[in-house]
């Protein structure tokens, strides 16, 4: 006779074997899956512990379990992520957001915040869309351009635009960098951009979920990890007003070979770097 399994006894059984395979966070992974398979919240996985799964219900977890095994990234098995608390589709066709980009958008607003006319800003690279989708529910009197090289991001970066209700304050553009935006010369407020900035050489160092998963083209920074860094600091120069802001996302140990990309170009003043939540300088801002 087949065994039953509850929901307490598979989240036991395979929190133990995950750690057994050496996979980080072991009990949250197998939270996540089988929240997902079900249709529960984690804490629903707890309130309804002794609750017997459906054979179909079983299968569906293996799937997705054996999708884990291969180090498919759980965000791309349940095709959902969080980024500053708000809800967001992911897709191998974009880059997974990261907490440490929280820290570009939460240092953009603390400079953008206040300001009485509304902002037009650029952000490069938009991926799933979470830094113009966050910028845009944070700040009321807003329009960003949101621009991507990739025609799939753009179709993920529009549903999420419209599931956080603010599809009518995004413009998503495909193009390379800045170069759809020519004709709004002077007439930004601020440039924001999460580039790629792995160095070349080190893609196959990267973890199998990153490495395995997700798109290069957006981990990519060329043979210095900053290609990218310095194409957006001269081409951002001219569509900049005076006073506004660019800020952009730089890898460990990148800040200070930003900071001199963008002094070398002599058209930015008041240089700043600011750390994330693990001491790493990840954001360079520049006026």
């Amino acid at each position: 006779m087949e065994k039953t399994w509850t929901i307490i006894g598979l989240l036991n059984w395979t929190s133990d074997y995950l750690s057994g395979k050496e996979f980080d966070h072991p009990r949250l992974n197998t939270e996540l899956l089988l929240g997902h398979t079900l249709g529960l919240r984690r804490i629903d996985l707890y309130l309804q512990y002794d609750r017997p799964l459906l054979p179909e219900e079983l299968e569906r977890f293996k799937t997705a379990l054996k999708k884990r095994l291969k180090y498919t990234p759980i965000q791309y098995i349940t095709g959902k992520t969080e980024f500053m608390s708000l809800p967001f589709v992911v897709t191998p066709s974009v880059c997974i957001p990261r907490p440490e980009t929280e820290t570009l958008v939460e240092t953009v607003l603390g400079k953008l915040k206040g300001n009485q006319d509304t902002l037009r800003i650029a952000d490069i690279g938009t991926g799933c869309g979470n830094i113009a989708i966050s910028l845009a529910r944070k700040i009321e009197d807003i329009f960003i351009y949101a621009i991507d090289i990739s025609p799939q991001a753009l179709e993920i970066a529009k549903e999420n635009a419209i599931f956080n209700e603010v599809g009518q304050k995004i413009e998503f553009i495909q193009g390379d960098l800045l170069s759809p935006l020519g004709d709004l010369s002077g007439q930004l407020d601020a440039v924001v951009s999460n580039p790629p900035y792995v160095k070349h050489k080190e893609l196959d160092s990267l973890p199998k979920e990153v490495k395995d998963y997700e798109p290069s083209i957006a981990l990519d920074g060329g043979q210095n990890g900053v290609k990218f860094h310095r194409l957006i600091v001269a081409q951002a120069a001219s569509l900049l007003k005076t006073d506004a802001l660019l800020a952009l996302e730089v890898g460990d140990r990148q800040a200070d070979q930003v900071c001199k990309i963008i002094e070398n170009v002599h058209l930015f003043g008041k240089i700043e770097k600011a750390k994330d939540l693990t001491g790493i300088e990840r954001v360079v801002l520049a006026e």
